[in-house]
């Protein structure tokens, strides 16, 4: 088990992709927080009928005062916080449209929930980091923001942003031992989806042709790489960007 006894957040961890890495998390030994807007205590109890400690808390990552009882609760559950993963996001793809129609509440909440959202969580989370002298920081940037994927301006500019902050936060960290990473995923199928089959083959084919591997991504397809950045096997990588999109951005 890679991450035996280490105690992870996941923010947006009730269903889809968060879902699946709180799974993963619990399988490598984790003690898993699943944070989010959404009630994720049947996640959580799902995970503790299969052996794992797991505590599922109510987050609004746009909220400072929520963001810092998030950190709070854990700490006072399970003594310290090693991991956090910053993969609660406003999923705006599946409405897109010219820039200049995106209403400014569309943005701004794009904003709040996928930049805002990761900056306050690590900042409630650091203090308990640099008492302990090591942390692991992982974001859930996109694909997008290498391709500048037309129709979803408001999507992508987050994305980047979080690819900013990664780097940045990389290097202001390093000196308390705390490693900050990102993965970029490509589209990703999964529960959470809410759109038509019919609009979500029609996103997910051209998508599917621009990889190496010409096939759907599914969350299982980033576990392995989440597990990796959460381990001590990436303990000298820091400020990275990871794409797992099948091939298709090189960067």
């Amino acid at each position: 088990m890679r991450l035996k006894d280490q105690v992870v957040i996941i923010t947006g961890g009730a269903q889809g992709i968060g879902k699946v890495y709180g799974q993963r998390c619990a399988a490598e030994g984790a003690k898993v927080v699943l944070a989010d807007i959404r009630d994720a205590e049947p996640v959580a109890a799902e995970l503790r009928q299969g052996g794992a400690e797991a505590l599922a808390l109510h987050t609004d990552v746009a909220d400072e005062t929520s963001t810092a009882e998030m950190a709070r609760r854990t700490v006072e559950r399970f003594g310290r916080i090693d991991v956090l993963v910053n993969n609660a996001a406003v999923f705006a793809i599946t409405n897109p449209r010219d820039f200049w129609e995106i209403p400014t509440s569309d943005w701004d909440l794009a904003m709040a929930v996928n930049v805002k959202g990761p900056f306050l969580c690590t900042k409630a989370v650091l203090p308990r980091m640099r008492a302990q002298g090591k942390g692991k920081i992982i974001n859930i940037a996109s694909g997008t923001a290498f391709k500048g994927t037309v129709g979803v301006l408001h999507y992508v500019s987050s994305k980047g942003a979080v690819i900013s902050l990664t780097r940045t936060m990389a290097r202001e960290l390093g000196p308390f031992n705390i490693a900050v990473n990102a993965i970029a995923p490509g589209f990703v199928l999964h529960e959470g989806m809410r759109a038509s089959t019919a609009q979500v083959a029609s996103m997910s084919e051209p998508v599917k042709k621009s990889r190496c591997f010409q096939r759907d991504q599914t969350p299982e397809d980033l576990t392995g790489t989440l597990v990796y950045l959460a381990s001590a096997d990436s303990d000298f990588v820091t400020g990275q960007v990871i794409a797992v999109d099948g091939g298709s951005v090189m960067h």
